[in-house]
């Protein structure tokens, strides 16, 4: 069958196999070659696309739930919407959480996603306690940052090239109300949203939004929004009821793009405006903060048949400011503006192929379209010379130098490859693109 992540590009003609067991997911990967993990199919470009797809949603059962020190241990399949449908009743939430909360467990540590606190709480794989690993070889090993260490940070941002996670224990974020309480600043260039997370660095939730669209003196421009748990009675609507996920969805992928340089530029002009007049603390609940795109099912369908690409890089703190008044002005010169641009400050990075460091992450949403594979080019070069990495959760495109030349444990994760799969059964489009199925040197 025909199989694309969220942004539909690639598509890979592929066979998929579930499993509701262990005995079940060992006999896959026995039978199989050049097979790959893949979750809900959140992920952007071909990290979890191959000949032979291995998905374990069906594998999604809680183990446990210590609701008195907030441990949570469950089958790798279980979707982070799930999970949060179960721990907020019992007063606990994701210690990280990305932009959406539908994808899987396994999915989250594979890829140690990172959210609008990293700054301070680190990516996914720092609250992962243990986990349980199958092999290719049909072993079960127990990784932690005690036992088997080097395999447990490999297997965190290692994009399911190690082995089948089965199962985790992760620890959760005490919680008192499902509300938070933000604040949105304006920013009229991008030395002023800069300078917003320096002097915000300590709120638990920064992030920001960017038009891109904007040329000159207020190139850069954004809002700024930071965010903080309410305390129990603090806000209107206060409580542990978990949010409404039911959201509207889109029927059917229209033949053309419905988002347009004009229509995005007209709904740029109105947000900032919009936002720009609302002035103190509002209070929103957890669905609307962290997973604003969960409402509207499907909506990767809005930019047509030929899908997009999310192109996410960090750079490293010292170099951010040049790195990204460059960037930008490389997509004006381009006349390709992405229609959404999503900034924030992480903080160290950990894991040895997990794509945080210490500096600033920008994530640019482009359709699908003649020229857009130059402009990237162009912005891989900005992000090579200044020592930064692509996200390898977002790649669909990217050189094989890039990774090699960004992610200085790639050689480290493989050798630990070859000792794990000398078979090299576990291999996606983008593992061999990427030469992380063998040494390229």
């Amino acid at each position: 069958m025909l199989v694309s992540n969220w942004n539909n590009y690639p598509r890979v003609e592929a066979a998929l196999r579930g499993f509701r067991s262990q005995e079940e997911a060992r006999d896959i990967l026995g039978q199989a070659d050049m097979c790959i993990p893949r979750g809900l199919g959140r992920s952007y470009g071909d990290c979890s696309l191959g000949e032979n797809i291995i998905s374990p949603p069906g594998f999604r059962r809680f183990i446990h739930l210590d609701p008195e020190k907030g441990i949570l241990e469950c089958e790798a399949g279980t979707s982070l919407d799930q999970i949060i449908s179960v721990i907020i009743p019992h007063g606990w939430f994701l210690p990280v959480t990305p932009g959406t909360s539908r994808i899987t467990l396994g999915g989250a540590i594979s890829s140690d996603v990172h959210g609008k606190n990293h700054h301070l709480h680190g990516a996914f794989g720092r609250h992962v306690l243990d986990l349980r690993l199958l092999t290719p070889q049909g072993h079960v090993l127990v990784c932690s940052k005690n036992e088997n260490p080097e395999i447990f940070q490999a297997v965190c941002g290692g994009m399911g090239l190690l082995g089948l996670i089965l199962s985790a224990r992760i620890s959760l974020l005490p919680l008192e109300s499902v509300s938070i309480r933000q604040k949105t600043i304006p920013a009229y260039d991008l030395d002023e949203l800069m300078a917003l997370f320096e002097s915000h660095h300590q709120s638990t939730y920064t992030v920001a939004w960017m038009d891109c669209l904007q040329r000159g003196r207020h190139l850069g421009r954004g809002l700024f929004m930071r965010g903080e748990h309410c305390r129990a009675g603090e806000a209107p609507c206060s409580g542990l009821t978990p949010p409404d996920s039911k959201g509207l969805g889109i029927p059917f992928s229209p033949p053309f793009r419905t988002l347009t340089p004009a229509g995005i530029r007209a709904f740029n002009s109105l947000y900032f405006h919009r936002k720009s007049r609302r002035t103190g603390c509002e209070y929103s609940n957890i669905e609307s903060f962290f997973y604003p795109l969960d409402a509207l099912y499907n909506w990767n369908l809005l930019y047509g048949k030929k899908g997009f690409l999310q192109y996410q890089f960090v750079l490293p703190r010292a170099t951010s400011q040049a790195g990204l008044q460059k960037i930008l002005q490389h997509i004006t010169s381009f006349g390709l503006p992405p229609y959404l641009a999503v900034l924030k400050l992480l903080g160290p990075g950990e894991g040895t192929l997990s794509f945080p460091e210490y500096g600033y992450t920008l994530a640019l949403d482009f359709p699908v379209c003649p020229g857009i594979f130059s402009l990237l080019n162009a912005l891989d070069l900005v992000v090579q010379k200044l020592g930064g990495r692509i996200y390898l959760a977002k790649d669909a495109r990217m050189k094989k130098h890039m990774l090699w030349q960004g992610y200085p444990g790639a050689r480290e994760f493989v050798e630990l490859k070859k000792r794990l799969d000398p078979e090299n059964k576990l291999s996606s489009l983008q593992s061999r693109r990427l030469g992380l199925c063998q040494n390229p040197y």
